[in-house]
């Protein structure tokens, strides 16, 4: 992983960005702390944006299609989904 993400980004450049990564932060540096380490200090955790909106928008609360698989890849998929579309109804940049 770790040789994969030195091909495209320099360390300590990008945050981790996800739904709920504290806990995937937490797991790394317990278990990878060298990969924990390559990302930047801070992080963009989608799940908050979706917290946002249910309190202050609820109107425009992305609904999910289907069931998550929870696999790494799939899951990051969604994640860049629902940013992007968060970013076209909530954030509105």
């Amino acid at each position: 992983t770790l040789d994969f993400l030195q091909k495209y980004v320099n360390p300590g450049v990008s945050p981790m960005c996800g739904n709920s990564i504290c806990q995937d932060r937490r797991f790394l540096y317990n278990y990878m702390p060298t990969l924990e380490q390559f990302f930047h200090y801070r992080h963009i955790d989608v799940t908050t944006l979706t917290e946002l909106v249910v309190r202050w928008k609820p109107e425009v609360k992305m609904v999910r299609e289907g069931k998550s698989a929870h696999l790494a890849l799939s899951d990051t998929h969604d994640s860049i989904k629902q940013l992007k579309y968060y970013r076209d109804v909530f954030i509105d940049v």
